[in-house]
């Protein structure tokens, strides 16, 4: 995962679109206080799924949910 600042994201899109390509998520800090991420879509859309399938099955913490989603999709890799 790749952190940065939203001016650094502004100035550099094409670097980090190239990033999301190649498998890198990216987050998107404005004040200092985390407010969107770059994903690619393949990873959106898993997901996505990850989250509808613990709604479905009635075994839905918000929490909970959403601390195992991220552990998921998080890489140690911070740049």
């Amino acid at each position: 995962m790749i952190t940065i600042t939203a001016t650094e994201v502004q100035n550099n899109f094409g670097k980090y679109l190239q990033a999301v390509q190649n498998g890198d998520e990216i987050v998107i800090l404005k004040n200092g206080k985390e407010v969107a991420r770059l994903i690619s879509h393949e990873k959106s859309v898993s997901f996505l799924t990850d989250s509808l399938v613990g709604v479905l099955n009635g075994d839905y913490s918000e929490k909970v949910m959403k601390a195992e989603r991220m552990k998921k999709y998080e890489t140690t890799d911070r740049h």
